[in-house]
């Protein structure tokens, strides 16, 4: 089989396993009294997250830790630029004050220590590489933001619209009947999360080889927007139901589990060198997290259709460059 074919046989695996993977877990936490709230919270964001975790582990055992790095960073940019783009074109994003006072602020402290703990280089002199040790304190930060998130929507819940909505918006997740159970969805899920992720692989590395190109490359466009695929499906089906808020917000919580969670379990696993042109991959997903800031917090907290543009473009443009330049 054509290694494009496998590519995509593996992806689409990959995003059905995701979703069969959340709605089987969320069954099985609400047959247990976990709140829609915290199945939100929890559950189905780190269910968005599964692709990413998957290629990247299946790659990093495969010792191509290239395509884990392009894949973090590819999809985090695909996340700001082509998803938030894309809803923002649907309709003008309303941003509640909560996702720019506790979420972005996060994600724009993930990403700092992203960039320092990837420097070492200038702050080392040594070969810049996610060591064990870098990925061991991403893991922790990651802790601490999940401790934070949980006690601050704990004391918040009752008085914050958009942990409101998220409750309500997550109400009915699990309660669709599924022939074969929620224990079973999970099984499946998770088999064919590591199916789909070792033939995305595979796929992607003789694809690579076939087109003459990095392995970073690929992870940084196919690869990254293939495992963006549940983030752009949630953000826009949230966007078509008035709930852009919560797309947003979905977003920057994946981002954030990104840059945390998938990197330093993937670097506890193999370290993970910086590719070439990695260090502007890292700075080019710093300004479009600051950018994504900057455009939350005009009109009245509104991302304006020409916002939506401006970020859309700018992605396309970058990898465009990217793939130019530093294939």
């Amino acid at each position: 089989m054509p290694d494009s074919l496998v590519l995509l046989a593996g992806m689409a695996v990959l995003v059905l396993s995701g979703e069969g993977l959340v709605r089987g877990a969320s069954g099985l936490a609400r047959s247990y009294g976990v709140s829609p709230l915290a199945i939100g919270l929890t559950v189905v964001a780190l269910g968005t997250s599964a692709p990413e975790l998957a290629v990247n582990v299946s790659a990093a055992l495969a010792d191509r830790t290239s395509i884990s790095f392009g894949n973090i960073i590819g999809s985090n940019l695909a996340n700001m630029g082509l998803v938030v783009g894309a809803i923002a074109l649907i309709r003008p994003v309303v941003i509640e004050t909560s996702v720019v006072r506790r979420e972005i602020p996060m994600m724009l402290l993930a990403t700092g220590v992203t960039l320092v703990l990837g420097a070492d280089v200038w702050l080392a002199a040594a070969p810049n590489v996610y060591s064990r040790g870098d990925s061991l304190a991403l893991l922790l930060l990651f802790c601490v933001f999940l401790y934070y998130v949980l006690a601050d929507v704990r004391s918040q819940r009752d008085s914050d619209r958009y942990l409101g909505d998220l409750a309500e918006t997550n109400t009915n997740i699990g309660r669709t009947p599924i022939p074969l159970g929620s224990g079973m969805m999970v099984v499946v899920g998770a088999i064919g999360l590591v199916i789909g992720a070792q033939w995305t692989v595979s796929g992607a590395t003789g694809l690579a080889r076939e087109l003459g190109v990095s392995d970073t490359l690929i992870g940084l466009t196919i690869v990254a927007v293939g495992t963006s695929l549940p983030e752009l499906t949630a953000s826009v089906m949230a966007a078509l139901r008035g709930h852009t808020d919560l797309a947003v917000g979905n977003v920057v919580g994946s981002n954030i589990l990104n840059l945390c969670l998938v990197l330093g379990v993937t670097g506890v696993i193999r370290p993970i060198p910086v590719p070439e042109g990695g260090m502007i991959d890292l700075f080019a997903v710093a300004l479009f997290s600051m950018l994504l800031l900057g455009v939350c917090t005009t009109y009245r907290y509104q991302i304006m259709r020409g916002e939506g543009v401006l970020l859309l473009v700018g992605y396309l443009l970058y990898i465009g460059q990217r793939a130019l330049f530093w294939n």
